[in-house]
């Protein structure tokens, strides 16, 4: 009897905890969207009572708003990360929170907010080089999804190539993403593109970056056990529901504002109809029946497979910031403040302060210990910020003052720790302050003055040897 009373507790506690975080996560959507409306019914207000400059959108006539006199500077290109968004949706609201405007060519492209890395891997690839997105058929094939996506008809970036280099920031999984497109220009994946390399690109920044996975995934609904599978009851159940839904009613001007990424899923009523949206709701198909979605890219063992098929190159320079919201109080880690970190995101770092990985099930390496998970950001564990290390660690350096690395070296990770929640640095620049400023400018600087590819000229007759 003692033992039935503690089990309904334990329900009734993580039934409370689901309601409320599912409470907490929809009041911000709808704080994050309103935002966004408001921000353009004021602008269209302001345009109805005031006659426009002319003259004030002659910077958005090049990609990515590249001033004439910037136009030959390598491009800095924003990777938002999960349930994130580029430039031209959500109004005027910007994900990086206004940073991409401290440089005169920055690129904030919008790919799929809870797509797999992979596809949106393909999908930065053609924003950038312009075409249709090709997804790849033996991929679309085990996927269910439809080989071919959206059309850039004008690349943002159609000269880039290795003498072209880019710079890459990437947020949260916005790192790994980058990660796995510089494998793919190295293992030449893209067709019609056999002159494609790694050394494409020039150097990748990670701010708060998923290079490891997180245990945030099995606090939400992954199943520890395989890293893929979802819970019967969970916070990511409830997502999963809602996005079909939202995609199945596929509102033209609602998508117009915010769009999950999954239309090469084709997910709309005209296409599949009811049944198949019960089909949908049911587990029986789209990216989240394959597995073809953010989530399991983002737990440990997924992150894992990813990581060993992706290298660290010799001529490309890494730098990370990793985030942390915790300290230790007498061996027990605990949030390191209560008005430091967003309401969104404070039980979540408790809860990751206090995860202990299932003992009936095997750890997803060997040599796994909780504690070395338990500091984190409310997102993201801190270890897994860093740099890859699982399965295999990659060169790295701490760095505790920028000048430190300085010149820095290709083929290491130098990285940072910044204390700050996952959210500190995106959307709301107010709340990170001065050191908003200070972060995005040591990127930028970086990107500009410190980081750097010296070769010499190749003779004709010297190519491909």
């Amino acid at each position: 009897m003692t033992k039935r009373i503690i089990r309904w507790g334990v329900a009734a506690l993580q039934l409370a905890e689901l309601f409320v975080s599912s409470v907490v996560h929809l009041l911000y959507g709808f704080y994050i969207f309103s935002s966004a409306v408001a921000g353009d019914l004021s602008l269209a207000l302001n345009e109805c009572l005031f006659k426009p400059n002319k003259n004030a959108g002659v910077k958005d006539d090049l990609p990515g708003g590249a001033s004439t006199n910037a136009v030959n500077l390598p491009p800095i290109v924003l990777v938002h990360g999960i349930f994130g968004f580029g430039k031209g949706r959500l109004g005027g609201l910007s994900y990086f929170a206004g940073a991409e405007k401290k440089d005169e060519r920055v690129l904030v492209p919008d790919l799929g907010s809870l797509t797999s890395i992979y596809d949106r891997a393909r999908e930065l690839f053609y924003y950038l080089k312009g075409g249709r997105v090709d997804y790849g058929e033996e991929h679309s094939n085990a996927c269910g999804h439809s080989q071919y996506g959206r059309v850039y008809e004008r690349g943002h970036y159609p000269e880039w190539d290795e003498d072209h280099p880019i710079h890459f920031v990437g947020h949260s999984a916005g790192a790994q993403v980058v990660r796995v497109l510089q494998q793919m220009l190295a293992d030449k994946a893209f067709n019609g593109y056999e002159n494609t390399s790694e050394n494409w690109v020039l150097s990748i920044t990670s701010l708060s970056g998923a290079f490891n996975g997180t245990t945030r995934t099995y606090l939400d609904g992954m199943q520890p056990e395989d890293g893929r599978t979802l819970k019967p009851i969970c916070l990511l159940q409830l997502c999963r529901v809602g996005v079909m839904i939202y995609d199945w009613f596929d509102i033209p001007w609602l998508k117009g504002y915010y769009n999950f990424g999954f239309d090469h899923f084709n997910l709309s009523w005209k296409k599949i109809g009811v049944w198949g949206l019960v089909d949908c709701l049911l587990g029986n198909s789209g990216p989240f029946a394959s597995g073809d979605w953010i989530l399991p890219d983002l737990t440990i063992q997924g992150s894992m497979q990813l990581n060993c098929h992706l290298q660290t190159f010799p001529n490309t320079y890494y730098f990370s910031y990793a985030t942390k919201r915790t300290r230790k109080i007498l061996s027990v880690t605990i949030p390191s403040s209560i008005l430091g970190i967003h309401p969104l995101l404070f039980i979540r770092v408790l809860q990751m302060s206090q995860w202990h990985h299932p003992p009936d099930v095997s750890p997803p390496y060997k040599g796994y210990r909780d504690e070395d998970w338990q500091d984190n950001d409310g997102a993201l564990n801190t270890i897994s910020m860093t740099h890859p290390r699982l399965p295999i660690e990659h060169p790295s350096q701490f760095v505790k003052n920028d000048s430190d690395c300085q010149p820095m070296q290709p083929g290491i990770w130098y990285y940072k720790i910044v204390e700050g929640d996952h959210i500190l640095f995106i959307v709301n620049r107010e709340r990170a302050g001065v050191q908003f400023d200070l972060i995005y400018d040591s990127i930028f600087e970086r990107c500009r003055k410190h980081v750097f590819r010296k070769s010499p000229p190749t003779l004709p007759n010297e190519a491909h040897q």
